[in-house]
């Protein structure tokens, strides 16, 4: 891992110039968070009417890193792993396969995804803006905040916004939970907690992180071995070093009470229970096996659970770490099937239980990614961007070259279930042959949100003034829904 870092940043130090760029703006802006002080809904917002929701809860299943859309749903011409081979001939390194809808072809792999295709939205024209330097940062803060960092102030996650706005489902539980990315210990660490917290809204509107599903149950009672009159006290104790901390200072009152209440928030949680839902043991045997033996599945089976208990947005990842699982810059191929084994029956399984439980018509399942992969075009087609790719070769020579490496923001897929979305329904569309540019419908990040908004009954131009300047749910408010994709 060490290795492949060094190597990467040995071609140059553009991108290491801009990543420290990055986070010194981040930091400016977080710290500018810290100061401000209680977020107002804005005057104008007050006119705003919001949509009738067709969903009552959100899970993202995040694909972190970039999933290749024609290695995944879009496919494209096939052929087969062959020395020799043109690089600029390989679009799609996976057959295509018939799915539960006779117009929705998807690739091999995602067999179990295929049969509940006729439950799903798919989105063929995601389009993300060319930011010049291709950081997975950047994107990902762009993807899961609306706006293109750095931000003078700390913009929320989307989840924050669903919290902030709607409130939670059930008061007991957490209204925004991440589940499977380490954010201490893994490479950009501090740009994935920049995007990763409910920014200027407060800390009570933030995620409830839980890296390892399996574990989960852990974060929600006392500590082994200390009974509950002791953890009683220890947590009285602690909020009173938090009201008397010298660092006060640095925080606003607005932020220091959004602190406490998030204090309070959890506790209460502890006592509660809905604490049973965190605990995968309590799930019967034949479903916990349905949904695999992988972290990710893991947390597909305890988003079930949590929304079940009340959770208003969960999103499940695949876990961003750079240079691993979908940020492939070598072996796509070999990589795209291990993660393929790793989400298809997860993912089916989580629509088929939702669907049993009644829940999938008013739960919006989400399947997206950052960007999608190209073999021979870093960006979109004329971009300046660096290309980071390791199959620099006119020729297939190894399996290493095998399965689009390069970052590709021209056309990339989403997947919708339930939440009001139309079924077995496809929208958009992109080019057959390279560059695989959208050619149909384009669907913007902005436009994304909007419609991901509406869905759960928030109106894109929701605004909050913050330094005496109005912050919108969309940029500017300027979001507009993609009405076609519901039902």
């Amino acid at each position: 891992m060490k290795s492949q870092v060094s190597s990467l940043k040995s071609q140059g130090s553009h991108e290491e110039i801009a990543r420290r760029d990055f986070l010194k703006k981040l930091g400016a802006s977080t710290a500018a968070a810290m100061m401000a002080g209680a977020p107002r809904l804005s005057f104008g917002t007050e006119k705003v009417v919001h949509p009738a929701a067709t969903a009552d809860a959100c899970i993202l299943l995040w694909m972190g890193g970039g999933m290749a859309a024609p290695d995944t749903f879009d496919p494209k011409t096939y052929h087969p792993f062959e020395i020799g081979l043109p690089m600029e001939k390989i679009l799609s390194t996976f057959p295509a396969i018939d799915t539960a809808v006779d117009n929705i072809k998807i690739t091999k792999g995602l067999e179990n995804v295929a049969k509940v295709m006729d439950r799903a939205t798919l989105i063929r024209s995601h389009v993300q803006a060319d930011l010049g330097h291709i950081l997975h940062s950047r994107h990902q803060y762009h993807w899961h905040t609306g706006y293109v960092p750095p931000q003078t102030v700390a913009a929320p996650h989307i989840g924050a916004w669903m919290a902030k706005v709607l409130g939670p489902r059930n008061p007991v539980m957490p209204p925004f939970i991440n589940i499977g990315q380490r954010i201490e210990g893994v490479g950009e660490q501090e740009e994935l907690k920049a995007f990763t917290t409910a920014g200027f809204f407060g800390s009570e509107y933030g995620p409830f992180n839980l890296p390892y599903p399996e574990d989960a149950v852990r974060a929600v009672q006392p500590p082994e071995g200390m009974d509950p009159g002791r953890f009683a006290n220890r947590y009285r104790a602690y909020r009173k070093l938090i009201e008397k901390s010298p660092h006060r200072e640095y925080l606003s009152d607005y932020q220091q009470e959004s602190m406490l209440r998030s204090m309070d928030n959890a506790h209460r949680l502890l006592e509660s229970k809905e604490r049973d839902a965190f605990d995968l043991t309590r799930e019967p045997k034949v479903k916990f096996d349905a949904y695999g033996e992988s972290r990710f599945g893991r947390g597909c089976l305890l988003a079930r659970r949590l929304v079940e208990s009340g959770a208003r947005y969960i999103e499940v990842t695949t876990e961003y770490v750079p240079f691993l699982n979908w940020d492939t810059h070598e072996n796509g191929h070999t990589t795209a099937k291990r993660l393929k084994e790793e989400i298809d029956r997860p993912i089916a399984q989580l629509i088929l239980d939702l669907e049993e439980r009644g829940l999938l018509d008013r739960t919006l399942v989400i399947i997206a990614s950052e960007f999608s992969r190209d073999a021979m075009i870093e960006g979109v087609p004329g971009s300046n961007a660096r290309d980071q790719s390791r199959a620099k070769t006119d020729t297939l020579q190894e399996m290493t070259h095998y399965g689009l490496h390069r970052h590709f923001t021209g056309g990339t897929s989403v997947v919708m279930f339930g939440g009001g979305m139309k079924r077995g329904f496809v929208y958009g569309e992109t080019a057959p042959e390279r560059p695989l540019v959208a050619v149909e419908n384009p669907v913007s990040i902005m436009d994304l949100h909007a419609t991901i908004f509406t869905a759960m009954g928030i109106s894109p131009k929701t605004a909050f003034d913050v330094e005496k300047r109005p912050f919108y749910a969309t940029e500017d408010g300027k979001g507009k829904t993609v009405k076609e994709l519901f039902g």
